[in-house]
């Protein structure tokens, strides 16, 4: 029997916490305070930066400013996919030359190590599985171009990686219609929750000052402005990603784009036997508006990809409560991939925020006039690229206070990258509406006329988005 819309448990921020639990909120900022480095946002960007700067310089006082709790946005509800993708990688291979972006891709490699290192380290037990990332295709157009994003990552280097012909990924993972796929052995699944809620007990256990139930409304040099009162520091990082719109004077920096996902009730061995999956590697596809799926530690499908892709005026949800039709449409994606779970329960739906910059490239930026810091703009790949982002601002800020030089990750061409801003609406809200509708439209043209070359549409979108 199929689930119903009452039947699935919609929002609660994200089924992750609905399987481990809401944390304990830590104390608001008592009133104006001082610190040597104040870090805005709770996720995984200014956890992470806490962690390594504080491991660099424990005589540092840091302190982090959380508007709910750590892990409430994007890292506490996303797909748990740890790899080695990081947005704009091509675009700083043209600014920059190709062998800065092969220095930029073997750092995010090495980065998916340094991830499982340290939660091994910190005694975090994440639901860590190194199976590696596999991307299937399932139409000769998304053949076409798994076979160039092959080539092209081989290109910037990449070692181990393989592609499969229709037999071999069936041997891997039996998704219907699949015609090929590529595998990586540079990714992981994990439990976002139980990560962050590890890096954060953590970072409090280094000696770093977490302030929860603490939003930021402005950072300029040397403050960090609350309802609560100011924080005053040399250094003010900015790691609020998706959420950066509400900031006082960044409301079209990075755009706040919705992803959705959903989780099944947990699967029976037989299920599993009919789909395979023993590798348990995290899943994605060639479609134009993707998606990207883990088998998860309890026995369950999370799968994900873009519902009502942006709100007007870059506003953001409180609970991650999701429209119907999203939910079904998730639910499409995961029986057009396995017939076999037709009648599978949908347990759990949410949505969240991603932050998007106008070039879609990631950044990492201190400006040395100001002490203002930020990092950001992952577009999705923010699970792994967070801690290359974290520890690159410890070199900078390092670097900037004399603790410190120039450093691998400091010459990164990521780093003090300039980004416009997006338009102001209603043409911001228009733009990205129009450009998702023509991505789906791209995958439905694709599916009812095979052929190998990409549909038309897509390249227009991509033109309006400005990804190339």
């Amino acid at each position: 029997m199929n689930s119903s819309a009452s039947s699935v448990v919609n929002g609660g921020i994200s089924f992750w916490y609905a399987d481990d639990g809401l944390p304990a909120v830590r104390e608001p900022l008592p009133g104006d305070a001082s610190a040597d480095v104040v870090i805005v946002g709770g996720g995984y960007t200014g956890l992470w930066t806490a962690y390594y700067l504080k491991k660099a310089a424990p005589f540092l006082r840091i302190t982090v400013l959380e508007q709910k709790f750590c892990g409430y946005g994007a890292s506490g509800r996303n797909g748990g996919w740890l790899y080695n993708g990081i947005a704009g990688r091509d675009r700083y291979a043209r600014l920059h030359g190709h062998e800065a972006a092969v220095r930029l891709q073997r750092a995010m490699n090495d980065t998916v190590a340094e991830v499982v290192a340290v939660a091994e380290a910190e005694g975090i037990d994440a639901g860590v599985h190194r199976g590696g990332v596999l991307e299937v295709a399932t139409t000769p157009a998304q053949l076409a171009r798994l076979k160039a994003f092959h080539a092209r990552e081989l290109s910037y280097g990449e070692k181990g990686r393989e592609l499969y012909g229709a037999r071999e990924t069936a041997e891997r993972i039996r998704v219907a219609d699949a015609v090929g796929s590529a595998w990586t052995p540079h990714g992981a699944r994990l439990h976002p929750v139980k990560l962050v809620k590890g890096l954060a007990a953590a970072v409090e256990a280094l000696g770093v000052t977490i302030h929860e139930s603490t939003p930021v409304t402005e950072i300029r040099p040397q403050h960090a402005v609350t309802p609560y009162g100011t924080v005053r520091a040399s250094y003010v990082l900015r790691c609020t990603e998706g959420f950066t719109a509400s900031l006082k004077g960044q409301r079209r920096t990075w755009l706040p784009m919705n992803s959705s996902m959903i989780a099944t009730e947990p699967l029976t061995e037989e299920q599993w036997a009919a789909i395979g999956w023993a590798g348990r590697e995290t899943l994605g596809d060639m479609a134009h508006a993707y998606m990207y799926a883990q088998r998860t530690a309890d026995g369950r499908i999370a799968l994900g990809g873009r519902g009502v892709p942006y709100r007007f005026g870059s506003r953001t949800d409180n609970d991650g409560r999701t429209q119907a039709a999203t939910v079904e449409a998730l639910r499409e994606i995961l029986t057009r991939f396995f017939p076999s779970l037709a009648g599978v329960r949908v347990a759990h739906a949410w949505s969240g925020v991603l932050g998007v910059p106008r070039d879609w490239c990631a950044t990492v930026t201190l400006d040395r006039s100001t002490g203002l810091g930020w990092a950001g703009g992952y577009v999705g790949s923010g699970v792994a690229t967070a801690n290359l982002a974290a520890r690159t601002l410890r070199d900078l800020v390092q670097r900037d206070s004399g603790q410190g030089g120039r450093t691998e990750l400091t010459e990164l061409p990521w780093v003090d990258h300039k980004v416009r801003k997006w338009e102001p609406e209603p043409f911001r809200w228009l733009g990205v509406q129009g450009m998702y509708a023509t991505y789906r439209a791209a995958d439905r043209r694709e599916r009812l006329r095979p052929g190998t070359e990409s549909s038309r549409l897509a390249r227009a979108a991509d033109r309006v988005a400005g990804r190339h």
